[in-house]
C-alpha cells in the first residue's frame, strides 16, 4: 500500500509541475510577444527605435510599410526650436559621413502651418540635444535648423525653395548641407551649409512635430535612403557659391542665389532692394529676395575684382579692375553700369571704403614694396597714405559718422582690427585674440561691427579662399563679440560693405566643395 501511495503522489506531483510548466511558458511567451510588439527594433525597416522627444502632450507614433518602403509617423509637440524639442522620432546609430534621403508627404490639411516634417542628425535623445534637421513645414518652408550645443538657441538657414517633394541632409566631415527636389529631378545642394561637430555615434533618422502641442499631425516619408557618404579627395571637387543674408538679431540665415559660379562679395543697394556682386570679371545685380541676376555693363572692365562699392547717394558705383595695366585700378561708373572713368593712376590699388559724404575713397595700395592704406578725392587728385608701419594694412571701412576709419593690420603679429581717425592719426587696436580678423564694416547705425576671422592655420597676411572660417559681430559699445556663423569661405565671403540700410542684416557669400 506505501508502494502504491507513493506513486499516486509522485503522479500528482507531476501534474502540478506541468501546470507549473505550461503556466511559465505562457507567461514566458506572452511576456516575449509584449517586449517584441514594444521594442523599437521591431518593424522599423533601416530604423533602430522610436520615441517621443521632449514633453509631448500626446505620444506619437509610426507605421512601416516594407513592401512600399514608406514610414507613416504621426508626432505632437509644441516644436523644434529655441532650447528645447518637441516630436516623434525614429532613429538609428550612426558615425563618419552620411546622408538621408526622403520623399515627404502631409497628410490631412493639418491645423497649424509651421508643423515640421524633418530628416534629423541628433547628438542625444535628450530634448535640448545639439541637432540638425531639414524641416519642410506645412506652409511649404524648407530649411537647415541646427542647436550647435546642449541647450543652445536654435539657428536657420532658409531654403530659398519651397516645398520641394524629396529633401536630403547630408555630413560630410563637420559640414550639414541640405539638397532638394521637385517631382523625379535628380537632389541637388540648395546651397547654405554650415559648420558643427557631432561626436559619435549620433542618432540619424526621421521626426514629426505638430508645433501644436493639443493636436497630432501625421507625415508619410517615401524612398527612404540613408547611407554612409565615401570620402573624395578635394581635388576632384567643384566650388559652388551661396549669396546669404544673416539676420543680426538671430542670426538665422537665407538663401538668395545658388549657382555653381564662383560669386564674390555682395554690396547692399541704398534702397534695400537689391545686392551687387563680381563673378569672373564682370557685375551682377540681383534682388535681395532672389531671383535671376542682371548684368551691370562695365564697357573695357572686364577683370573686376571683388573691391567694389556703391556711393552714399545710390548713383555712382566704384570698381577695381586690372583690365588697362594687369595692376588693379579704381573706377567709378554709374550705378547702372556705364564706361568706367579713373580715379587712381597708380596700381595695384584695391577699393574699400567710401566716405558719408560721398567725396573721399578709402582703398588699398601697394606703394615700393610695402601695402598701406591711402585716401582720394572721388573726382580724382593726389592720394594721401594715411598709414607707415610696415606689414599690411588693408581693407579701409568709414565709420557712419565720417569721423574714423577701421582697418585691418599685421603690425602686432596676427591680423586685427585697427581704428584710426580720418587723417589716420590716434591709430588704436579693436581686436586682441589669436585669430586673423579681416574686413571689418561698421553698421549704418554705428553700432555694430562685422568681419570675417580665419583660423590660426591661415598666415596672418592671407585671407585665402575655401577655408573654415567665422563671420563675427561686435557690439561697438559694449565690445561684447558672437559668432554669428561658422562657413567655408574666406575670399570673396564679405570683402567689401554689405550691411542692408537698416543695419539689421548682412550680405554675404558662403562656399562649398561637392
Amino acid at each position: 500500500m506505501a508502494y502504491f501511495s507513493y506513486l499516486k503522489s509522485v503522479k500528482i506531483n507531476l501534474k502540478i509541475m506541468k501546470s507549473i510548466l505550461i503556466h511559465i511558458v505562457y507567461v514566458s511567451c506572452t511576456v516575449f510577444a509584449l517586449l517584441w510588439y514594444m521594442s523599437p527594433n521591431s518593424d522599423l525597416g533601416v530604423f533602430e527605435g522610436n520615441t517621443d522627444i521632449g514633453n509631448v502632450k500626446h505620444a506619437g507614433s509610426v507605421q512601416f510599410n516594407p513592401s512600399e518602403n514608406t514610414y507613416t509617423i504621426s508626432g505632437s509637440g509644441t516644436n523644434m526650436w529655441f532650447d528645447t524639442d518637441e516630436f516623434h522620432f525614429v532613429w538609428k546609430k550612426m558615425s563618419g559621413d552620411m546622408s538621408l534621403a526622403a520623399t515627404i508627404e502631409w497628410l490631412g490639411q493639418g491645423l497649424d502651418p509651421h508643423r515640421k516634417a524633418c530628416l534629423v542628425i541628433r547628438q542625444t535623445l535628450e530634448s535640448n540635444s545639439a541637432y540638425a534637421d531639414v524641416a519642410v513645414h506645412g506652409d511649404g518652408l524648407t530649411s537647415i535648423q541646427y542647436r550647435e550645443l546642449e541647450g543652445a538657441m536654435t539657428r536657420e538657414v532658409q531654403s530659398n525653395i519651397s516645398a520641394p517633394n524629396s529633401v536630403r541632409i547630408e555630413k560630410e566631415g563637420d559640414y550639414i548641407s541640405m539638397s532638394v527636389a521637385f517631382g523625379n529631378e535628380n537632389l541637388k545642394y540648395s546651397g547654405g551649409s554650415f559648420k558643427m561637430q557631432f561626436s559619435e555615434p549620433y542618432y540619424v533618422g526621421l521626426g514629426v512635430c505638430s508645433h501644436n502641442n493639443e493636436v497630432i499631425e501625421t507625415a508619410k516619408f517615401s524612398n527612404v535612403v540613408v547611407e554612409n557618404i565615401p570620402k573624395k579627395t578635394d581635388s576632384l571637387k567643384q566650388v559652388v557659391s551661396t549669396l546669404e543674408t544673416i539676420t543680426i538679431s538671430s542670426f538665422d540665415r537665407r538663401v538668395v542665389y545658388h549657382t555653381n559660379s564662383h560669386i564674390e562679395a555682395p554690396n547692399w543697394s541704398p534702397d534695400g532692394k537689391a545686392l551687387i556682386y563680381n563673378s569672373q570679371g564682370l557685375l551682377y545685380k540681383i534682388p535681395v529676395d532672389g531671383g535671376k541676376p542682371e548684368l551691370i555693363p562695365t564697357d573695357f572692365a572686364k577683370r573686376i575684382n571683388n573691391d567694389h562699392g556703391i556711393s552714399p547717394d545710390g548713383t555712382q558705383m566704384v570698381i577695381s579692375d586690372q583690365t588697362e595695366t594687369g595692376k588693379s585700378l579704381i573706377y567709378s561708373i554709374p550705378i547702372e553700369g556705364g564706361i568706367p572713368k579713373k580715379i587712381t593712376p597708380l596700381g595695384p590699388s584695391y577699393w574699400h571704403g567710401w566716405s558719408p559724404d560721398g567725396k573721399t575713397l578709402a582703398y588699398c595700395a601697394e606703394r615700393n614694396g610695402n601695402y598701406d592704406i591711402y585716401t582720394i578725392p572721388f573726382e580724382g587728385g593726389e592720394e594721401t597714405r594715411l598709414t607707415t608701419t610696415e606689414g599690411l594694412d588693408d581693407g579701409p571701412d568709414y565709420s557712419p559718422d565720417g569721423k574714423y576709419i577701421y582697418f585691418n593690420s599685421t603690425r602686432t603679429g596676427t591680423m586685427q582690427i585697427w581704428r584710426m581717425k580720418v587723417d589716420g592719426s590716434d591709430q588704436e587696436q579693436i581686436t586682441t585674440d589669436k585669430y586673423n580678423d579681416w574686413f571689418a564694416h561698421p553698421s549704418p547705425d554705428g553700432k555694430w561691427l562685422v568681419y570675417v576671422t580665419f583660423n590660426t592655420d591661415v598666415p596672418a597676411g592671407s585671407h585665402p579662399p575655401n577655408k573654415d572660417v567665422m563671420l563675427r559681430l561686435m557690439n561697438l559699445e559694449t565690445k561684447e563679440i558672437k559668432v554669428m556663423a561658422k562657413l567655408f569661405g574666406g575670399q570673396g565671403t564679405i570683402n567689401v560693405p554689405s550691411w542692408s540700410p537698416d543695419s539689421q542684416r548682412i550680405a554675404f557669400v558662403s562656399y562649398r566643395l561637392e
